[in-house]
């Protein structure tokens, strides 16, 4: 199989599964779609704490002592979110959902623009900070196969399902934003090989594991947190590793 394989059936499932959702999604009630994205909230925070606990993997606690891998975590949502609060990262991601709502359908009006923004905001996020999206991008570049998109994707297909159910035709949108940034990640591994090592992977995945928790608060309508403005932060991890490796 070639590079970039994972990408393309993820995209795949993603549009299928959206297109189902769809269908679904008019034949039942708010109540019930309500409770759908409740549901898809708990899963997402389930996921999320589970990906957050690489806080305490093995790899990062050796490599730069058992105290450093909470304060680099820290670090990293602190500086990330300057950044991205900065670059109005947040804005731009929704301003980019209200240019494909207005190119892609018909709808209008601020509640079907406000529902399609939404859905192709979280749906991008959901699909696309997840650690299996670094990890399986990357593996699928370095020729290492695309076993983790391939699980990816048959559970971003029922994710794109349960989404748009509740939102409509801006999950289905999202599939843009998974072709490029796994599309990107995809290339990195073809282009530098295997350059990150255990340790970065960990911090990645636990950061990447509490932007989820954003997401699932989201969801639950518990808190509107901006969590494309701590997306910076899956940068700043990887350096803040090496910083405190070398400090220690």
């Amino acid at each position: 199989m070639f590079p970039g394989i994972g990408t393309v059936v993820n995209v795949a499932t993603v549009l299928i599964g959206a297109g189902l959702g769809v269908a679904l999604g008019h034949r039942l009630s708010q109540r019930t779609r309500d409770v759908v994205t409740d549901g898809l909230g708990l899963v997402t925070l389930l996921i999320a704490i589970l990906s957050a606990l690489a806080v305490t993997d093995p790899a990062l606690v050796s490599a730069i002592g058992s105290s450093a891998p909470m304060l680099v975590v820290l670090g990293s949502l602190l500086l990330g979110g300057i950044v991205g609060s900065l670059l109005r990262l947040e804005e731009r991601v929704e301003s980019i959902g209200g240019w494909l709502q207005s190119t892609l359908t018909k709808e209008e009006g601020t509640a079907e623009r406000r529902r399609f923004v939404e859905g192709f905001v979280a749906a991008s996020l959901l699909f696309c900070t997840g650690p299996l999206t670094i990890l399986g991008s990357l593996n699928d570049g370095l020729g290492r196969g695309a076993d983790e998109l391939f699980l990816k994707s048959a559970l971003d297909g029922f994710a794109a399902m349960a989404f748009a159910a509740s939102f409509g035709w801006g999950v289905a949108a999202s599939a843009l934003t998974v072709i490029v940034v796994q599309g990107g990640l995809t290339l990195v591994g073809v282009l530098l090989g295997d350059v990150l090592p255990d340790a970065h992977i960990a911090a990645l995945t636990a950061v990447g594991g509490l932007l989820l928790v954003g997401i699932a608060l989201r969801l639950l309508r518990v808190r509107e947190i901006p969590v494309a403005d701590l997306l910076p932060a899956l940068v700043v991890a990887p350096f803040l590793v090496a910083v405190a490796a070398t400090v220690r």
